[in-house]
């Protein structure tokens, strides 16, 4: 016994050293992020905020490149890193960026940064209650930190930066503003990057997975971001009694229903509203939208699409008519490209079109946010509804929105007309608004411009008072021109 006590004592204080060497070893590869960022001014399109500045950490990987998060980089103008023990700032640019799983890539030209650097090498996906050591730049000072903490769950959250709920790990290792982008280690290896932290509770944090990094990898191995792919259902829950009779299913087996399918989703004509989904690449569906992705652990069924990369196929079990079936799906577009109303958008000026002084761009989360932090609450319920609620029906099409008037003779009347989302163009339905723009071109300059609403609200403009009006308007605001680029 005491032989056996012993072995295991000094197999301990080994495990433990080895972790201990791991965690120095790895910080030679770590670096700190400094960025400047400047933010589209959405309410003022044509416009932009000054410039900020923001930190974070990162970790150099192979080939050469420094592993982040999105956020740390997004909207960037400016970008530095420092390695670790080291006083001299690199300049650094963006390789690859996914938004949608806050993960980029970023590389220095002068090579000399990456000189005698072990890179750090990814792992799987940690087990539950697995000690990990946390590295990064935390505010408060400017040295590393080194944290420790165990994998508390992993479970599908929502990811801050993009709105989508993707996988990720929780862990109770000290994390604060600046650690982002930093690398959760264990036995030396990246087992997650850390992304976020729960604001309202002590010591709870959020890592992306290493499966989900690796998926990012893979993706840009051809030299271009493709994205997450989707299924584009939404589903309704079996686990009442009276659902599954109705479509007659077997009351012990288990499933989600299909009850609708996006426009250009990978399903459409494959699977049917009134489906019932039964098996996901072999996994068992729970009447609860779940499967067990490792013994005696689940979440979201979204997590079989989530790890494949757009092009690959996947098979479903499915119910239909009082029949099984198996049927193969392909993916072909992002989760980000099926949606009616953007969520975030980084990097990129916002979309805009003036009229007679009147001011038009597409409905995105961006604009929502001129709002404030509480623009669930205050923004117009109306913009609100499509966001949360509303899917497309085109694959291109968009909600267009007045966003304000800039006052003129030309527009009386008009003044406070603001935040309106149009639905026609001389009654002629619009998709979006690059049809907008193409039905005013369309009209003779002697006739009237009528924007309207399903209710019946109208703004009417003489078209050619309206563009004789314009450079004044122009000048006048200090506006460079009547729309944005990707307009012109």
């Amino acid at each position: 016994m005491k032989i056996g006590f012993i072995v295991g004592l000094l197999a301990l204080f080994c495990a433990q050293g080895f972790a201990e060497k791991s965690a120095q070893d790895a910080r030679q590869a770590i670096v700190k992020v400094y960025t400047t960022y400047a933010l589209p001014a959405y309410y003022t399109p044509w416009n932009i905020g000054g410039p900020s500045t923001r930190t974070g950490s990162g970790c150099i990987i192979g080939e050469k490149r420094i592993l982040t998060n999105a956020h740390i980089v997004g909207d960037e103008t400016f970008i530095q890193v420092r390695r670790y023990g080291d006083s001299k700032k690199y300049r650094a640019r963006v390789l690859f960026i996914s938004h949608t799983s806050d993960l980029a890539l970023l590389s220095v030209d002068d090579d000399s940064f990456f000189d005698d650097i072990s890179p750090l090498e990814l792992d799987g996906l940690p087990e539950t209650q697995s000690e990990v050591t946390v590295l990064g730049f935390p505010t408060g000072g400017d040295m590393l930190s080194t944290t420790k903490g165990v994998i508390s769950r992993i479970e599908h959250r929502n990811y801050a930066h993009s709105s989508f709920s993707l996988l990720a790990g929780q862990i109770d290792a000290a994390i604060n503003p600046g650690n982002s982008g930093g690398p959760v280690m264990m036995d030396g290896k990246i087992v997650g990057v850390v992304m976020q932290h729960l604001s309202s509770a002590d010591n709870i944090g959020y890592m992306v997975p290493a499966p989900a990094v690796q998926h990012f990898l893979t993706d840009v191995e051809d030299g271009r971001y493709d994205g997450i792919p989707s299924f584009g259902i939404r589903t309704g829950s079996m686990e009442n009694p009276d659902a599954k009779r109705k479509y007659g299913l077997p009351e012990e087996s288990t499933g989600i229903l299909v009850s609708y399918i996006s426009v250009g989703s990978p399903v459409e004509g494959i699977l049917e509203r009134g489906d019932i989904i039964l098996e996901v690449d072999g996994y068992l569906v729970a009447d609860d939208r779940t499967i067990e992705f490792r013994k005696d652990e689940r979440t979201r069924f979204s997590y079989l699409s989530e790890r494949r990369q757009i092009g690959e196929s996947l098979s479903l079990k499915i119910f239909r008519d009082e029949k099984e079936m198996v049927v193969n799906v392909q993916f072909s577009k992002a989760t980000e490209d099926q949606l009616l109303v953007p969520t975030e958008r980084y990097g990129v000026r916002p979309t805009y079109y003036i009229f007679g002084g009147a001011v038009f761009c597409p409905l995105t989360k961006n604009y929502l946010h001129a709002w404030g932090k509480t623009w669930y609450k205050s923004a117009p319920k109306k913009l609100i509804h499509y966001y949360q609620n509303r899917d497309a029906i085109f694959e291109d099409e968009e909600v267009v929105v007045l966003i304000r008037v800039l006052a003129d003779d030309v527009n009386k009347g008009y003044h406070g007309y603001s935040s309106w989302a149009i639905d026609f163009v001389n009654g002629k339905k619009i998709r979006n608004l690059k049809g907008m723009v193409r039905q005013i071109n369309a009209t003779d300059n002697s006739d009237y411009i009528v924007f309207s609403d399903q209710y019946g609200r109208e703004l009417v403009l003489n078209k050619k008072n309206a563009l004789n009006a314009m450079p004044a308007i122009l000048e006048r605001y200090r506006i460079p021109s009547d729309r944005s680029d990707d307009l012109q």
